[in-house]
Formats: C-alpha cells, sequence, structure tokens
C-alpha cells in the first residue's frame, strides 16, 4: 500500500520525537485520523473535549516538558477554536505547533462549508511561520520548518493542510528545480553577548550600592548562576509571574512576585534599589519597576527582539542567561553594602509573617488565602502547579513557596480564563509520574475545567502517579473583576455580571468516577488537601470561600482605596463584607511580628 500525505505527517512527527498530539476530531482532518488508525495511535491522539482546551493542553505540555507542544484540529470552526490556545503559547513565547485542516483545494473560493481563510486567521498568532501544503512535495520540509521555528523562536508555528492533501499519495522532494529537500533535528546552542558587553554590564552592576534582580521564565536555567550572583552583590531578587518557580521561594533575599499580584519587597525592592539586573523577563509593567531615572539597568535576554523594551536599560545583553551570567560573574565585585541586603531579608521575612496572619484572618466560610496557604506545607516535592486566571492568581503568586523541584505556571502575558486545568492535564502527559494541582476559581472552572475533567477521567489510568488535584475557590462571584470595578472604577459590583451559579463541583467529580470533597468550615482545609494528595485518582476539592476576601494588592495607592469606598458609598450589594474583610487583611501588616492565639484559623475574630 502506498503511504499517503497523512501518514507521512504522523510518521516525520515521529520522528521528532514527538509522543503526543492534544487534538479534537472533525472531517476537515479525516485523513489524518484513519492515519493514526493506519499508525497505532502513534503519536498519541489525546482527545480534549473543545479545540481551545486541546491548544492549552499542548501550551502545559510544552511549558512543563521544555519540548514542543503540538496541537490539531479540523478546517473553520475547529481551526477557530484553538486560537485562543495558540495565543496563550505566543505571548508566553512556548513552542506549539498547529496542525489543522482546510476544505478540498477544489473548494477553495467557493463559499464553501466551513471554509476560512486560515492563511490570513493564523497570520497574527503563527507570524512566525505559517504555510499551507498544497501538494505533497512540500513536505517534510513544511512541517520540519514548522518544528524547526517554533523551538528556535519559542513561537507558534501552523501546518495548514486541506483534507483532499491529506489523502494524497505521498512522493518526496526531488532532487530538482523548485524542490526544496528537508532534514530533521534542531541543534542546541546557547549564544552569548561579546566580552566588550559583559565588562560594560559588569561596570554597571559594580558601581551599584542597591542592586535588584528581577528574573523570569528565560532564568529558570540558571538557578545556581543567579543564587552566586546576589550573593556576591547583595542583591534582592523578585521574579515575574512566569519565573516564579525559577529561583526559591525560601531563600531569604527572594522577594516574591512582582506587579498588581505581587509583594510588597518586591515593591520596595524596585522603589529602592540603584541598580537594576533583568534576567530573561519581559514583565510588561512599568510603573512596577523603578523610576525613569532612578537605577541604571541592565537586561539579559536570548531573543534580541524582546531587549531594550519596558526600561531604559544602559547595557543590553543578548544570551542565554546561564552561559551569559557564567561569563559575567567572574568581572562581578564583591559588593560591600551590606546594609540593603539586610533591609530586604527583614522586609521579606516580615511579609511572609503578614502573610500567614492574612490567611489566619476569619472570612465566611472559608478564608481563600487560607486554602493556598495550608498548601504550602503539604506539597509534594515534586509537584507541578497550575494557576488560572482570576483572583486565584493573587494567592498563587502570594502564598506559594515554590522550591526544589517544584514547577508552577499560568498565563502570564494573556492572562486569560480557562487554562488551570488543561495545563494540569498537558503537565501529567508530559510527568505522568509527578503530582499536579490546579488552582481555579469557580468562573474558570464553569467555563473550561468542568468539562476536562472529563479527559482526566478518560486518562488518568495510564499515569504512573494518578494525581491531579483540581481546588475550585468558590465564592459564586467573578471576583477579580469584581474587585477591578470597584478599585478602578469606583463602581458596585454588577450582579447580572458577577454572580454566578453555585455548582457541587466535587458531586460532578464523584459521577465522573473521580474523588471530589466539598469543604465549607476552616478545620476542614488541611485534612481536604491531604485526602486529594493521597488519593489515587484526580479529585476536585471544592473550597466555599468568601468573595469578600479582597486581593488587595500590598502597594495599593490612596486613589484604588478611595475608588474602593466609592463603591461602597455608590450602594454595593457586598459593601458591609468588603470593608470588614479589606480592613482586616490591611491592617494585618501593621501588627507586631508574632501572631497571637486569636489569629489562628477558627479563632475568634475579633477585629
Amino acid at each position: 500500500m502506498s503511504q499517503k500525505v497523512s501518514d507521512h505527517i504522523l510518521e516525520r512527527l515521529r520522528e521528532w520525537g514527538v509522543e503526543h498530539v492534544f487534538a479534537y476530531a472533525g472531517d476537515g482532518i479525516n485523513g489524518l485520523l484513519a492515519a493514526w488508525g493506519r499508525a497505532d495511535d502513534d503519536p498519541r491522539f489525546i482527545q480534549a473535549r473543545h479545540e481551545e482546551m486541546a491548544a492549552f493542553e499542548a501550551v502545559g505540555y510544552a511549558k512543563f516538558s521544555g519540548r514542543v507542544g503540538v496541537c490539531a484540529a479540523t478546517s473553520g470552526p475547529g481551526a477557530i477554536h484553538l486560537l485562543n490556545g495558540l495565543y496563550d503559547a505566543k505571548l508566553d513565547h512556548v513552542p506549539v505547533v498547529a496542525i489543522v485542516g482546510q476544505t478540498n483545494r477544489s473548494a477553495m473560493g467557493g463559499s464553501y462549508q466551513q471554509e476560512v481563510d486560515l492563511l490570513s486567521l493564523y497570520k497574527d498568532v503563527a507570524s512566525d511561520f505559517c504555510e499551507m501544503v498544497t501538494v505533497p512535495e512540500q513536505l517534510p520540509n513544511v512541517l520540519d520548518r514548522a518544528m524547526r521555528t517554533a523551538v528556535a523562536r519559542r513561537s507558534v508555528t501552523a501546518v495548514i493542510i486541506p483534507a483532499d492533501v491529506q489523502e494524497l499519495d505521498y512522493s518526496p522532494p526531488g532532487h530538482a528545480f523548485k524542490m526544496v529537500p528537508s532534514s530533521l533535528g534542531t541543534p542546541h546552542y546557547a549564544p552569548v553577548p561579546s566580552d566588550d558587553d559583559l565588562r560594560r554590564a559588569a561596570d554597571v552592576l559594580n558601581a551599584g550600592e542597591k542592586v535588584a534582580v528581577l528574573v523570569g521564565q528565560g532564568a529558570r536555567g540558571a538557578r545556581q548562576e543567579v543564587m552566586t550572583l546576589a550573593d556576591r552583590l547583595h542583591a534582592g531578587v523578585a521574579k515575574a509571574l512566569l519565573g516564579k518557580d525559577a529561583l526559591d521561594d525560601d531563600l531569604p533575599y527572594v522577594t516574591g512576585s512582582i506587579g498588581l499580584l505581587g509583594t510588597r519587597p518586591s515593591y520596595e525592592l524596585m522603589t529602592g534599589c540603584d541598580t537594576l539586573l533583568v534576567i530573561g523577563s519581559s514583565f510588561p509593567y512599568t510603573q512596577f519597576l523603578p523610576e525613569f531615572g532612578q537605577a541604571r539597568a541592565v537586561q539579559i535576554d536570548i531573543d534580541p527582539h524582546m531587549v531594550g523594551l519596558r526600561y531604559p536599560f544602559e547595557v543590553n545583553l543578548v544570551g542565554d542567561a546561564r552561559e551569559t551570567l557564567t561569563r559575567l560573574l567572574p568581572l562581578l565585585d564583591a559588593s560591600k553594602h551590606r546594609g540593603w541586603r539586610k533591609k530586604i531579608e527583614k522586609d521579606t521575612a516580615r511579609w511572609w509573617q503578614v502573610m500567614e496572619r492574612r490567611a489566619a484572618v476569619d472570612a465566611d466560610p472559608v478564608n481563600p488565602e487560607y486554602v493556598v496557604h495550608a498548601l504550602n506545607d503539604l506539597l509534594p516535592e515534586n509537584v507541578i502547579l497550575s494557576s488560572d486566571s482570576g483572583s486565584a492568581a493573587n494567592w498563587y503568586a502570594r502564598h506559594l513557596k515554590l522550591r526544589g523541584a517544584m514547577r508552577g505556571s499560568l498565563s502570564g502575558t494573556l492572562a486569560t480564563m480557562g487554562p488551570g486545568v488543561p495545563y494540569a492535564i498537558g503537565a501529567k502527559f508530559a510527568h505522568g509520574d509527578r503530582p499536579a494541582i490546579a488552582l481555579v476559581g469557580d468562573g474558570a472552572m464553569q467555563m473550561n475545567g468542568m468539562a476536562e475533567l472529563i479527559t482526566a477521567a478518560k486518562y488518568y489510568r495510564e499515569w504512573a502517579d494518578p494525581r491531579l488535584v483540581v481546588a475550585v475557590l468558590n465564592n459564586q462571584d467573578l471576583n477579580q473583576v469584581t474587585w477591578e470595578m470597584r478599585a478602578m472604577s469606583g463602581a458596585p459590583q454588577f450582579l447580572p455580571s458577577q454572580s454566578i451559579p453555585d455548582l457541587p463541583y466535587a458531586d460532578i467529580a464523584r459521577l465522573m468516577g473521580l474523588e471530589g470533597l466539598r469543604v465549607e468550615k476552616p478545620g476542614e482545609v488541611v485534612g481536604a488537601w491531604e485526602a486529594a494528595l493521597a488519593a489515587d485518582r484526580p479529585c476536585v476539592l471544592d473550597f466555599v470561600t468568601d468573595p469578600a476576601v479582597p486581593p488587595i494588592p500590598p502597594h495599593a495607592t490612596l486613589d484604588q482605596i478611595e475608588a474602593a469606598a466609592t463603591s461602597v458609598l455608590k450602594g454595593d450589594v457586598d459593601r458591609a463584607g468588603m470593608v470588614r474583610q479589606g480592613f482586616k487583611a490591611k491592617v494585618q501588616e501593621f501588627l507586631p511580628g508574632h501572631r497571637d492565639r486569636e489569629d489562628r484559623p477558627g479563632a475568634k475574630d475579633t477585629t
């Protein structure tokens, strides 16, 4: 039997080492589906419940494996559904290849059913490489370039294959005019800056007395080098959200996350420094960086297109973080300014005390900060964490201490709702021997997460470690938007848009053959986490939490506080709870460093 184009596509993916393709079926890829049958499902076809979820699972797989994530969808609506997940990959610089079907070539331009101009549609999301295959000889070159470009550019690429082309007999490109042969493989390389640039950067850093370091996901492979640099310069280190797992949170000089979801020590680190070093981060919010002119600044990034952004950097070093720091470190002098580091460590230690006290504040019925804070001591050493967007991201950013081999991520730049559960599923296919935990709000759970429980139920028996814990922060409110309305617009909560149904998430999980627990009391929180982490299958924890616990940034401006107060005066339906919880949370920052018995979960509230 002759080999079809669809057969060659799967063969080529296998040669590239692709083991999983996250996908959903449709007649625009019927040729590929038939080829999967002939190939004994190699690479594995992982069936999501929706194409967007397939894309998110490919992103999660790529983020946590370091390999290319591959997703596939049919023509028209299937290809459209992939887009949000693909944009998530593009904006977070994650290598993902999308293989999408298209109507037959004979129907193109005929306003045919499900005909969408996919080349135009994908022009932006797959701007680094997007091609449609119209003859067999274009393969394997197009697929090879898609894979290689996704790795080299850390971005999204797309291969569009009309349905009739999938069914054609495959013939390779020949040794002839206008034929383009190809080859496999992506060489590993670690670019480094010039010696002159390194010396200029060292001069800036050596002159600093109050050095601040900001690391992102690009610094993940340079953990030891960053620690050595921080010790030598007596620097503090803040982390962009995508770099939360780049450095241990229990290091005394690591101030935690930066930005709107960040910590007060990170804010003070940036407002007080005279020198800034940014490593592997394109953190976009310049208002959380030092004032322009306050600090001399150096940037290290592997992508020359991403240097010079966000801040007036004096020196831009284009290179791999680890290799660049290895060459930079011998040029750095040991700082004599120890007072700066002592202040950072004192501020950071006090911040963690504040977080403990805020988690201990009584709420009705459960404080969401306590739900996440209580997980810290229970985290498995090899856990993989995902967080959804929304208020869950606040608690992930501020309360969880990642350390050692722990990994964590979320939708950083797109900040889309819905990837928490599919990220965790993608992680399980990357590391089936590691436990995964997804922190999601009830809005995201209703949007995407519940359906993907079906995917977890379908596949969990294949994982060496079947644990996948989905923690739902159930407050019947689209809470982050509610608080943004209050703080940014001074508007009261608009119930028709913000109030969402209270669903029995744990019961739904059990109906699917998974474990499920509903938690309505603070005293049940730790036991629920322990039970879920001891389960022999995925488990949903339905934490009924208080929507009046505010995600107040520790550096909230007076304007934001005034706007929140204005929303109360305008008649916010939850104004009493908002004022009570807002005051109780904020006052924790001004209490002495010790904790009284009254601060503990379940203790009588006297605030």
